[in-house]
């Protein structure tokens, strides 16, 4: 401490605020698997730097919205970063934003994809996409589309693109894409606020027609010939419109960063003008998080206060619905987990899912709840000595949600905003870097 300046009887306090990186393993969550011995994925596998970090530091379960709920990444994510409460964009905008594209504010927009089908009666079952392969013939058909009243900007990828609607202000609409293509036909979109009824009308009448359009291409008539599927739908959806976001500094306090994977991500980090690293995945899954851990520290070095470290491969483990999948992709990205204990010397470093992907069932996310694991200087230990839901469930941490989790880390790295001190205009989770200062 600092010797006590003049009048003052008690020290002056140090400055040891701490970085804080957070690992965000996809889809962590699981359910118990029978051919694992019901046991779920992160307990049945061999990991034994996630558990030296489990037993050095002290766990919990995050239940990003309680119990239930399953959620998206986006959703989740936008409440882990501190924007609960902040009006939500739109997945659509923020994938936008990834691929580079200018997403102009205050105008309906929506991700649209090419996708095949079926038709039964009076209903039509998406039974594919635009896989590898179909890229030009994706193209060419976006290039005989030209809507009226919207625009579609593609993105690159798997016959995606997205759709603007200049005249219409709200994106507050309801997906067309099932999703769940087993259970739910194409769909018609429908207002989700009254502001969005413009957008509803308007894709109500583009999507019958940009259908004809696409039954009666070239390109389908030669990839029918072909015995190829016909892309002959557009669906759409993660509809919204952008409007202002506040930059991550000023929502909560201090800089942040980003350790990217995919589109996504790097839209995130585009919409909360954070820095970012992006990181395209490799198959080697322990050289590859073990990339991520180093472009941590170079973003640290740079300034960043607070760094998220992403991986999808997880996530796609269980979307595999492979029993064992997920447990293999565990024990293979471990061994690049083992910088961990030396980074939580100078750092807070927490390691947790954004919610459960489930390796087995019909369903895509769950509500279950997935690991969290927090170590660093300042971090007591609790009597949890492995990494997985179970062990977890007796952390000290008991369950935090997604609107916790920057306040609690944020906590432990001395950044806690104390309370009855005000030196931000809106509330912020960690004591400002940077605030206002008064020219003498």
């Amino acid at each position: 401490m600092r010797p006590a300046g003049h009048g003052e009887t008690q020290p002056r306090l140090d400055d040891d605020r701490l970085p804080v990186v957070l690992v965000v393993l996809d889809g962590l969550g699981d359910r118990p698997i029978p051919e694992l011995d019901g046991r779920t994925p992160s307990e049945a596998a061999r990991t034994p730097n996630l558990d030296a970090l489990a037993a050095n530091g002290c766990t919990g379960w995050h239940l990003p919205f309680g119990w239930g709920p399953a959620p998206a990444s986006e959703l989740a994510h936008w409440a882990m970063f501190g924007y609960d409460g902040v009006p939500f964009p739109g997945r659509a905008v923020l994938e936008a934003l990834g691929a580079g594209l200018a997403v102009p504010g205050d105008t309906a927009v929506t991700h649209a994809a090419l996708r095949t089908s079926e038709p039964d009666g009076d209903k039509l079952w998406i039974t594919g996409r635009a896989g590898r392969g179909d890229e030009e013939d994706a193209a060419a058909l976006f290039a005989e589309l030209d809507p009226v009243d919207a625009t579609l900007l593609p993105l690159g990828a798997r016959g995606e693109a997205l759709l603007t609607a200049p005249g219409c202000r709200s994106g507050a609409v309801t997906d067309s894409d099932p999703f769940f293509e087993t259970v739910h036909p194409w769909l018609r979109p429908v207002p989700t606020a009254p502001e969005g009824g413009a957008f509803a009308a308007l894709l109500g009448r583009l999507l019958p027609a940009v259908r004809g359009r696409l039954l009666a291409s070239p390109v389908n008539e030669r990839r029918r010939a072909d015995g190829l599927p016909a892309l002959d739908v557009l669906t759409t959806k993660w509809s919204g419109s952008r409007g202002r976001i506040p930059p991550f500094a000023e929502r909560n306090g201090v800089a942040g960063a980003a350790v990217t994977s995919t589109r996504l991500y790097r839209g995130i980090a585009a919409a909360l003008d954070i820095a970012s690293t992006h990181l395209s995945p490799v198959d080697d899954h322990g050289a590859d998080m073990a990339a991520r851990l180093d472009a941590a520290r170079e973003l640290i070095a740079d300034g960043a206060r607070f760094v998220h470290v992403h991986t999808k491969a997880t996530d796609e483990a269980g979307h595999t619905k492979d029993s064992f999948a997920k447990r293999d992709v565990l024990e293979a990205l471990d061994p690049g987990l083992a910088g961990l204990a030396e980074l939580s010397r100078d750092a807070v470093v927490a390691v947790t899912g954004d919610h459960a992907t489930p390796s087995t069932h019909g369903v895509m996310h769950a509500g279950e709840p997935t690991p969290l694991a927090v170590a660093g200087p300042t971090v007591r230990a609790d009597d949890v000595t492995a990494f997985g839901e179970r062990p977890a469930a007796a952390g000290w941490y008991g369950r935090v949600r997604a609107a916790e989790l920057l306040p609690l880390l944020f906590g432990h790295a001395n950044r806690a905003v104390f309370l009855g001190h005000r030196i931000t205009r809106d509330p912020v989770p960690a004591l400002a870097d940077d605030p206002e200062p008064l020219p003498p």
